[in-house]
């Protein structure tokens, strides 16, 4: 990049920061661009030279989020159950740590937001992570070929939804390791296993 375009892009890396940061103090509906630019030292309307309205900026928070989500559940590898379990572990302990981005992928706080389709791209490419690894499961004779419909993939995609809105519901403030709810986690493929056993 030349210098102009990188300065760019820092400045709305600094920008999305910031919005993180009132998001979290705020909620994530509460986000404010008059507070970002206060923060960031500028008066509101120098805010839409990088992002021309607040839904913008969430659509740029929604696309990083989900690019970090999917690169956390394909990080671990590995082939069928097995893989799968490993990446709703480290899903679940990417979302730990970007509780505030969670909110904005997974539950709509936001009225009226819908992503761009770029960046609901990576969301399709998580879906056909989790779809792959199912599949894989079902040629290595762990799971029954229903698994791969859609109800198999909503309920798969359901156990771990279900885990962690407890978890942010009843302790946002622990660890992983310390969350009552997501304790649960290395279980959940073995309860999908439990619905979908190989005939």
């Amino acid at each position: 990049m030349d210098r102009r375009t990188r300065r760019r892009a820092e400045t709305q890396d600094e920008i999305l920061a910031i919005a993180l940061d009132v998001m979290a103090e705020e909620g994530v509906a509460g986000l404010s661009l008059a507070t970002v630019a206060r923060r960031l030292g500028v008066r509101p309307p120098s805010l839409y030279k990088y992002f021309p309205s607040r839904h913008a900026v969430y659509d740029a928070l929604f696309k990083r989020g989900q690019e970090g989500y999917l690169a956390a559940v394909r990080a671990p590898g590995g082939v069928g159950l097995r893989g799968m379990g490993a990446s709703l572990e480290a899903g679940a302990r990417w979302i730990m740590d970007n509780q505030v981005l969670a909110q904005l992928l997974f539950w709509r706080p936001v009225p009226g937001f819908s992503p761009s389709p770029e960046s609901y791209a990576p969301a399709l490419a998580i879906h056909e992570h989790f779809a792959a690894l199912i599949g894989q499961a079902i040629e290595r004779g762990e799971l029954h070929p229903d698994a791969a419909g859609n109800e198999g993939l909503a309920l798969a995609a359901s156990l771990i939804a279900g885990v962690i809105s407890q978890q942010l519901a009843n302790q946002p403030g622990v660890t992983y390791e310390e969350g009552a709810f997501t304790r649960l986690v290395p279980r959940l493929a073995g309860m999908f296993a439990a619905a979908y056993p190989p005939p």
